[in-house]
């Protein structure tokens, strides 16, 4: 059975933030970069613990997915077999704040 995948209020703040940007300069990279992003999560529902721990924060159920320059930031939740995906985060940002 796959994970079910629940992207945060924050992580769609990110996401829309990221977008919003980039779309200033150039419209279609910021869409197909926003896509791209959603994209990398889908993975995870038969995946959970394909990305890396966050090297921040060495917690097993803490991981990320890097699609350079951002971190995907999520929380695994075996027990329910839930994602939480908790930040896109640009890495010049630093430690994500989770």
């Amino acid at each position: 059975m796959d994970y079910q995948i629940i992207t945060s209020p924050r992580a769609i703040l990110d996401l829309a933030e990221i977008v919003r940007y980039i779309a200033q300069d150039n419209s279609v990279a910021a869409a197909k970069l926003g896509y791209a992003l959603i994209e990398k999560t889908k993975i995870l529902a038969e995946w959970p613990e394909m990305g890396r721990m966050v090297p921040e924060f060495n917690l097993p159920a803490i991981r990320e997915l890097i699609l350079p320059p951002y971190r995907i930031v999520y929380r695994v939740n075996h027990a329910q077999k839930i994602i939480g995906v908790a930040r896109f985060w640009h890495s010049a940002r630093g430690i994500p704040q989770v």
